[in-house]
């Protein structure tokens, strides 16, 4: 697994050229005057997001990065070259974070935006610059300006329009599946997928939306249990929820209990998330008695005092799924036009999803911070600390 949706890097960068003293010395020419040129300007580092790329795995294990520091100035008022700068490819959807400060220095949402995150340093003068009336052969010249150094940290979330969240094997992958291109993997056991998964979902020829499926929740993620609460923060930017409940779960729990645990999980990962625009989606429907469904679908109902669109679904036999689809498409498009045509709503809708972006990053700083308190314990105990970093793959199928 080869997908890296964080990484915490050093840049630098280029110091500026420093000035050069000179004088010129040329047959015929007695006491030629200062001739020293200035030195060049340091690189600096950019970053640059690409479509074309959907991991941070090049910065896994390359955790430092510099731009070129600027040449000196030369005789005969030669400018020293400047350095060349240092960009670095991220994929769209990344956001630059200053470790040291906490401040969120750009989020790219944009195929081909730049930021600068590293100033290169200034030019050192030559002794040319300080010559005057009364000064005819100064011996003065400037060193270059070191160049800024950064501690940042990329975090990448996933771009889609549409978020599955549900405990695992609930049938997100395959609902994934049936509407779109995407083929992540499907078994008839828990925790199947492990990953992220894309998919492009395809009304008809001219409209389609974006997909994302993460891994499973269970009871606990908020607090750290099981992998759901690591990849939770790539639901930030959805527009729309869709929660999956298994209708018919292998074990001797309820649809209206586990649906119930979920919607518990997401509030205490993010208030402000549990908020947004959120579809309940009952699957599995078909392994249901006919005699038994109206009022299992209504205990869910119930049990979640639930207000919303509801959909009674069966992703494998793809019953219901189209309409699923296309009222999806349909919400999406008549909510991109209502932010078009409201700056008000706009601005609104974007301080909501900063607002997630707040509380997800708290949410899992505070899990890092114990996770890490805990491994430390653990090693002043001289137990075994086991690693629960993961590198992991976003699949991406059109």
């Amino acid at each position: 697994m080869k997908f890296v949706d964080e990484a915490t890097i050093a840049v630098e960068a280029g110091k500026g050229g420093k000035g050069c003293v000179s004088f010129r010395r040329e047959k015929f020419i007695a006491k030629g005057g200062p001739d020293g040129g200035d030195g060049g300007f340091g690189g600096s580092v950019w970053v640059r997001a690409d479509e074309n790329v959907n991991t941070l795995i090049d910065y896994r294990y390359t955790r430092r990065f510099q731009a070129e520091n600027g040449q000196q100035g030369m005789g005969s008022d030669m400018t020293g070259r400047g350095g060349k700068d240092t960009t670095l490819v991220v994929p769209v959807g990344t956001t630059v974070i200053d470790v040291d400060t906490d401040e969120v220095l750009v989020d790219l949402k944009h195929h081909g935006e730049t930021f600068k995150v590293a100033e290169g340093g200034a030019r050192g003068l030559g002794n040319t610059r300080f010559k005057s009336s009364t000064n005819r052969a100064p011996r003065q010249s400037t060193p270059g300006k070191e160049g800024e150094s950064r501690n940042i940290k990329f975090e990448l979330k996933v771009l889609a329009d549409v978020g599955l969240l549900g405990l695992p094997n609930a049938g997100k992958s395959t609902l994934i599946r049936s509407v779109s291109a995407a083929k992540p993997k499907v078994a008839d056991y828990p925790f199947t997928t492990m990953v992220p998964n894309l998919g492009v979902v395809r009304v008809d020829e001219l409209r389609s939306f974006v997909m994302a499926d993460i891994p499973g929740l269970i009871e606990g993620a908020s607090d750290g249990a099981g992998l759901g609460i690591r990849f939770l923060k790539h639901l930030v930017r959805t527009r729309v929820l869709l929660h999956i409940v298994d209708m018919f779960p292998f074990d001797e729990s309820t649809p209206a209990d586990n649906a119930l645990a979920i919607a518990n999980e997401l509030e205490a990962f993010s208030p402000t998330l549990a908020l947004r625009e959120r579809w309940l989606v009952l699957n599995k429907i078909d392994l249901v008695p006919e005699d038994e469904r109206d009022a299992l679908v209504e205990s869910v109902i119930n049990a979640l005092d639930w207000q919303g669109p509801v959909y009674v679904i069966s992703a494998m036999a793809k019953l219901g799924t189209a309409e699923l689809a296309s009222d999806l498409m349909t919400w999406l498009e008549n909510r991109n036009r209502e932010l078009a045509e409201n700056p008000e709503l706009a601005e609104e809708d974007e301080d909501m999803r900063a607002q997630v972006e707040t509380e997800a990053r708290d949410r899992i700083e505070l899990l890092s911070s114990r996770r890490k308190a805990a491994r430390a314990a653990a090693r002043a105990a001289g137990e075994d600390d086991d690693d629960d970093d993961y590198d992991v793959e976003v699949i991406y199928e059109p």
